[in-house]
This record gives C-alpha cells, structure tokens and sequence, in this order.
C-alpha cells in the first residue's frame, strides 16, 4: 500500500492562497529525520525564525549531539529574461531579503518529504529534501520539471557548527571564525576548526566554488518571542552555478559521511520504499484509514531512534531503540517514551521496535527508578520523576496484550517486582508507600516529579508534594498489572491483589463530593489541593483505572469536557482559577510559568477520548473529538502534531512543533476505536 501523499494530493499539499503569503508560509514549518537523533526543518517560505533551523543538524553522538552544519542553500534562478531570488531572509531590524515565497505555486509532503514547486514564467522547478536513514545525510535535489529553454541556477551554501540549542556570533574577542573548506572529489570538505567533525558538501552536476564570507544577524523571530536572543549568523561556504535542462536534475549531498551515495534518485527511492513499508507494516484497514492516518503513521517514524548502548562487563557497545520526546529540542524522555510507546510501536504494527525500547530502558531501572531524561552530555542520567516507572508497566501491560510475548515478560518480571518493592520500602524524593492507606505519597521541596514538571532554576512551578491524583491511579494500574501478569506466568498474585484492593479502597478520598470531582493532590503540605486539572482523567482511562462509580466517572469526564477541553486538546487548569494563564508567551519564567497552569496538551486528548468512550459508548462521538488535531497536520510542522496550544482560542501551537506522544496519543485512539 502507498502512503497517500506520495503522489496525487495528500494530506499536506499548499497552493498559492498560503504559500504567496508570507504570514501564512512562514508559520508553516516542515521536518525530516534520519532514525539516529539527527534531524532538517525550516519554514515553507525559507526564512530562518528558529535557531532549530537548518538542512542538516546531525546527531554526533547519536541520538544526541545533535550540530547544525548546514544551515540553508540560498536560490537564485536566471530564466529567458528574468532573474528571480526562491530563498527569503529576514535580518536584524526585520528587513527582508529574497522574498522566494512569491514564485512558490505549491508545497506539498509527499511522505515525510517536503516538495517545493516554483513557477517563473513557463518553468517550473520542484526542489525536494529527505534524509538517509541511519546517517547523518541529507540531499536536496532539484528537478526542472516543465521548460521551453535551460535555466541558470546559483546556490549559496550558508554552514555552521554550533549545537542546535545556541546561536553563532561569528565574531569573538576580535577575531573572525573562519571556516575552513577543501576539495573533494565530487564537492567540498568544510571542516569549523581541528576538532570539529566535518562534513561533506557534494554534487552531482556543476562545480562547488568555495567562499569565504560572514552572513551576520539572521533574525530568528521564534527566538525572539521566546525571550531568546534572536541573532544568529552564518557562514558561507560556497557557490553553486549550474544550467539544467528541461527533464533534468540537480543533487546535492551532505553528509557526515566522506562518500554517501552520490545518487539521488537510487536514495530517494530507498526513502520512499521505506515509507512505503512503514504503512504496509502498520496493517491500516483499508476500508477505515483516511489519509491522516497514513500521514500519522509515517510521524510515529520520525521519533523512533537508535540509541548506542555499553555493555557494562566487556565495553562493547551495542545499538537499542528509544524515542526522541519531541522535536526540535527534546532528546529521549522515559515518561515520555512509555506514555508514547503504545501508539508510536503498537498501534502502527511495530511491535518488534517496542521490545528492544522496553530491554533498553530497563538497563537503567535504578532503586525502582526509570529515568525521566538522558543527558546531551556524559553525566549520569537524572531520576526526577515518579511517573517514569508506573507509565513503564502500562507500556509492558500493552505489549504484552498486543504480542503475547510472555518470554519477554518473564524477563522482566523480576525488575518489575524489585520496583514495587523499592516502592513500598521508600526511594529516592521521598516516594513510598504511605502504610496508613496504601496509596503512594511522592515529592520533596524543589523537585518536580510528576508531568506537571516546569521548573525555572529553583522555582518548581507545580511541585504537587503528596499523593497526586494520576499517580496512584497509575499506582493501583501497576500492581493489578503485575497481578495479571503473575497469572499469566503462573506466579501467585496474592501480594498484588492485596496492595492492589488497599488501594481501590483508599483511592475513595480523592473524591470531592461537593464539588463532583476528584482532587488534584490530597495529604500535601498545605492539605489537599482542590484545584480542576486533566490528571484524575487517569482515573477513568486506564486499563486498570481505580473502581470509581459509574456515576463518578461520568462526572470526571463531563467536568473535564466542560471545563478543561479544547479542540486541541486539554487545558492543564481550568479557567476559573485565579492561577490560570491561557497564553503560552514570553521568556522563560514567563513560559514555564504557564506550561501547567492553563497551557493545552494536545497528548491529554488520548486520555480524554478513551474515558468518554469508556463512560458514553458512542466511538463516533468520542472520534469526532480528534478531528480538530487531524486538521492541525496541515499548520504548525505540517505532517505532524505540536506539543502544546496556547489554553485562549483560538489555541495557537506552541512549545515542540512535533511530539512523540502527541502523535502517539492520536494513533492509539484512532486504532483503539476502530476495532
């Protein structure tokens, strides 16, 4: 089966109304990956407004290290008697330069491969970019698709060094960064200074000139509203000037790699013939998988990495599998690969990827600890969460259900049974269990634990000290899955079924009856917190969610739909309360001051579906609730699904422009609900 945006028109596919306009193509994003951390996107016009920005940011020290080497190709094309500029710059002050954008007649993904198509006068020339699976290897390629005579093009490369969280100020303490290049048979050697990795710059047709000049104060507008500094320069590298025939093409290559595959077609096949696969895999009904489906099928690839693991008796390294949390800034999370492991694995048919995450994350079970994030450099992974590890049998208790692998489940087992030991006992951040009610106190001052985690250097924006409603329904979904899988491995399951029973029991004191709804955190230092958030909908949603009454499971999710939905997804707080800021905005203080207090997260949509199905038994209804997040592929990163919505309408897309569970959350439900 062929995804459908490969030819014809797909899910993403622009004509003039947006890609003329700048406004309208320039908050329009695009984003290609290469399976190994590295990663290109941009905007549709060509301006540079993040410092994310670039054609290849390669992951060095995979799926870390992630280094922008190649920034952008700036285009000017000679045709008959016109000259005209397809790149767009914006500079300090706001002056533009270029204004491509007005020769673009249409863009479209054809996968996750973003076409261009500009048209001057008869000419029409289509430019496309992918990535390499498994390198660092990105080719651009230029076709003249329709023409009555040849035409000129001339490419500026503009190259970098930097790690893709900073800016480039080219001038330091006097002296100019100088970039070095040399030749190479088919192109360019550009190496930043001694130590640097270097890349290489090729093409197929023409001759790479070399240059050496400053670009200075590229203004990033994203960074600028994100309270950033916005100037970033860069360096170019070299010139391109070739002719192309009507029919012919153009492609160039860079690479980490001293000789990728020069040839753009055979690579561009074998991407397309990855995707092409990835949809048959997914087994999609065909009679029930509309177009976004598809296209969310190939977004679930983009954050499926490899991860290089040391084995630590013989130091041989070998490769395993993780998931990137989000792009462009997030690196692999463990709350956020377990809450996203079912719709990015499971529910696209990919469960072979599933067991190496699960063995993977299991290497670093630490005093009953899954990590919350590895580090971009060598430190020790950092423990700070409480719901890690409880997402961690969620994610097992699906695999298990959808594969059968009881093998891999007998592996694990003792690890799983070590955690909640770890957990009755006590661990790390004063997490244990409270012997008085069985349920699961968590927090201590200045750490921040649960998914609400915003912290600005030492300000815990939510700190949520005590026993938060969402973890222990994950607490009692833990141990009646672990009683479930005592079953299934013919183990006894008394112990599990007794913590499991104490906790239903006590879980009644969440309930807050003269306000129909759950509290948020109860037995905190200030007593219990009363406040309206989307977490008791755990409570409703999980497999094995706490044995609430009917009628209070109908009130959590008419409560939460009332007060906390959005198109895009779930408010964090309800705008009632005094706390509540529904635009996500300004700098960081100001920004992780509102990520949980008002800021919409389009994963929570996942949940909410699954407990309205679950309360009203309509799977029409409860689709119609995901239809404003599959109208969103075609704005923030086309193709994919942003991590946050501001919680004021009309809910513009903020934070990460592509998140792992926000896509995974989607998939999930939309599989969930057509069985």
């Amino acid at each position: 089966m062929k995804p459908s945006t490969m030819n014809g028109m797909g899910v993403v596919d622009f004509g003039r109304d947006i890609c003329g306009s700048l406004p309208q193509s320039e908050q329009r994003e695009w984003l290609i990956t290469n399976g190994i951390g590295g990663y290109g996107g941009g905007t549709i016009c060509g301006t540079l407004t993040r410092c994310y920005h670039g054609l290849l940011i390669a992951a060095l020290k995979p799926p870390l290290g992630r280094t922008l080497m190649l920034t952008k190709l700036d285009e000017a094309v000679t045709y008959q008697t016109e000259n005209v500029f397809l790149s767009c710059d914006r500079w300090a002050g706001g002056r533009l330069t270029g204004h491509g954008y007005r020769h673009l007649e249409r863009f479209r993904l054809e996968g996750t491969t973003p076409v261009w198509s500009y048209a001057i006068a008869d000419a029409l020339l289509e430019k496309q970019i992918w990535m390499q699976p498994g390198e660092n290897t990105t080719y651009i390629q230029y076709r003249l698709c329709r023409a009555t005579s040849p035409l000129t093009l001339s490419i500026k490369a503009l190259v970098n060094y930097r790690d893709h969280h900073s800016v480039t100020e080219s001038s330091r303490e006097g002296d100019v960064w100088k970039i070095q290049t040399s030749t190479h048979p088919k192109g360019l050697k550009v190496q930043a200074f001694e130590e640097a990795t270097p890349f290489y710059l090729l093409s197929d047709k023409g001759q790479l000139v070399p240059a050496s000049k400053w670009y200075e104060h590229y203004l990033l507008t994203t960074e600028q509203y994100r309270g950033l500094n916005p100037l970033d320069d860069n360096f170019h590298a070299a010139t391109l000037r070739t002719s192309l025939q009507p029919g012919e093409t153009l492609t160039l290559v860079a690479s980490t790699q001293p000789d990728p595959n020069p040839d753009g077609q055979a690579a561009l096949a074998t991407r397309t013939q990855y995707e092409k696969d990835l949809i048959q895999q997914a087994s999609l009904p065909s009679d029930s998988s509309p177009p976004w489906v598809q296209q969310l099928v190939l977004a679930a690839d983009q954050f499926v990495v490899d991860r290089v693991l040391v084995n630590e008796k013989t130091d041989e390294p070998t490769v395993g599998k993780t998931i990137i949390a989000g792009y462009p800034w997030f690196g692999d999370w463990g709350r956020d690969t377990m809450i996203a492991l079912p719709g990015i694995a499971l529910a696209t048919g990919r469960a072979e990827i599933a067991r190496p995450i699960l063995l993977t994350f299991a290497r670093y079970l630490s005093q009953g600890m899954l990590f919350n994030t590895f580090p971009e450099t060598n430190e020790a992974p950092g423990y700070n969460t409480v719901d890690a590890t409880l997402w961690y049998f969620e994610a097992i208790r699906a695999y298990v259900e959808a594969t059968g692998d009881l093998e891999l489940l007998a592996e694990l087992f003792p690890a799983l049974a070590e955690v909640v030991d770890w957990h009755i006992r006590g661990t790390r951040y004063n997490i244990h269990l409270d012997p008085a009610d069985g349920l699961l106190y968590a927090g201590e001052t200045g750490q921040q634990l649960t998914w609400m985690d915003a912290k600005a250097d030492d300000w815990v924006v939510t700190p949520r000290i005590g026993k938060p409603v969402e973890i222990n329904a994950l607490w009692h979904n833990a141990l009646m899955a672990m009683g479930h899988f005592c079953q299934l491995l013919n183990r006894s399951d008394s112990e599990y079924t007794a913590l499991s029973q104490r906790a239903a029991s006590s879980f009644e004191r969440f309930w807050q009856p003269d306000r129909g709804y759950c509290y948020d955190v109860i037995d905190g230092p200030d007593g219990d917190n009363p406040a309206l958030r989307p977490n008791q909908i755990f409570a409703v949603s999980l497999k094995f969610a706490p044995p609430l009454a009917p009628q209070r499971q109908k009130a959590i999710v008419d409560i939460c739909a009332q007060q906390l939905l959005t198109s895009h997804g779930m408010r964090s707080l309800t705008p009632a309360h005094p706390d509540y800021i529904g635009v996500y905005e300004g700098d960081r203080y100001q920004r992780d001051g509102a990520y949980h207090q008002g800021t919409v997260w389009s994963w929570l949509i996942g949940p909410f579906v699954q407990a309205h199905f679950k309360v009203y038994q309509d799977p029409v209804l409860a689709r119609s609730f995901l239809t404003p997040l599959l109208h969103h592929l075609k704005a923030g990163c086309v193709g994919t699904l942003s991590e946050i919505f501001d919680g004021n309408a009309p809910f513009i897309p903020r934070g990460a422009y592509a998140q792992a569970w926000s896509v995974a959350e989607v998939l999930r439900l939309w599989r969930l609900l057509a069985q």
